[in-house]
């Protein structure tokens, strides 16, 4: 993320999740002094009917009649959407701009997330959306539904955040030795995301015999770029252990790495939903 052209596109949906996405993009715009841009999504297959029953018999010339009505009531939805969005993606701006934002632009697209963010990631820095949208409020589902694919579309970093904004103090990073969590470690050393910020760096799981050396890798590479880095080795389970760490350290925010055959992927997706993510206390910034 080292590219001052590129910007932090925030993904909202008109939830309450929505002003907590726009006030975390906008600390980080801020602080990598970025432009940001709201992104309003509008899924062009809304799960939802008009109610009504157009079954039963259709007489002569009312066939044509009917689809002509069906046309002219979508495209009534279709403005009042557009409408509804513009009023909601300009509040968020000012918000954000109010926050700090360097500069903060609007955009609405029809489509699905994760193919729209993939068309987009080109001229992105970091994604910023929430960790539950629009489909949280009654479903109660712990992740929204759109998380998993779209960490699998894009190949940015992405911050999912939960509901009330804190500014981050303290920041772990989940090191696992792999390529994309020492990407990650490159990655906030060059960034100013998190300049002058505390960096614990935990290495949990299995023993590895040369933890130690990758551990110290990292330690040495924050420290060169002016962090201070606490790093640890705490063997067992990952998802037990970050928790617990998390808790105790007072972190604000979690960066671990989202590729597949991470060991720590299933913090997000595994079929233990883990207390960290249940309780969504953090916001979480996955690497790619």
């Amino acid at each position: 993320m080292n590219k001052q052209d590129r910007k932090v596109l925030a993904c909202v949906d008109q939830s309450r999740f929505a002003d907590t996405v726009a006030d975390y993009a906008a600390w980080a715009a801020r602080r990598m002094d970025a432009p940001l841009e709201l992104l309003h999504v509008i899924d062009r297959h809304p799960e939802q009917g008009s109610g009504e029953d157009h079954s039963g018999a259709i007489g002569v010339n009312a066939q044509e009649h009917l689809l002509s009505t069906l046309s002219d009531k979508d495209a009534a939805l279709a403005r009042s959407q557009r409408e509804q969005g513009r009023i909601f993606l300009n509040r968020l701006r000012e918000r954000a701009l109010a926050a700090g934002a360097p500069a903060a632009d609007m955009r609405q697209r029809h489509g699905a997330l994760d193919e729209t963010l993939a068309e987009q990631e080109t001229d992105v820095r970091l994604f910023v959306f929430g960790r539950r949208g629009a489909s949280a409020e009654t479903t109660q589902r712990d992740l929204g539904r759109n998380v998993e694919s779209v960490v699998r579309a894009v190949h940015k970093p992405i911050l999912t955040v939960t509901e009330g904004f804190t500014e981050p103090r303290r920041v772990m990073l989940a090191f696992d030795g792999s390529a994309v969590t020492r990407k990650g470690v490159d990655m906030i050393a060059g960034s100013p995301l998190f300049k002058g910020l505390p960096i614990h760096v935990l290495m949990s799981g299995k023993e590895a015999a040369d933890g130690p050396k990758q551990v110290e890798w990292a330690r040495n590479t924050l420290a060169t770029a002016g962090f201070d880095v606490v790093a640890d080795i705490i063997p067992g389970d990952p998802e037990a252990i970050i928790a617990r760490e998390v808790r105790k350290r007072d972190v604000d925010m979690l960066l671990m790495g989202a590729y597949a055959h991470s060991p720590l992927r299933s913090l997000l997706f595994g079929s233990k939903t883990t207390d960290l993510l249940r309780s969504a206390t953090i916001p979480t910034l996955l690497l790619r």
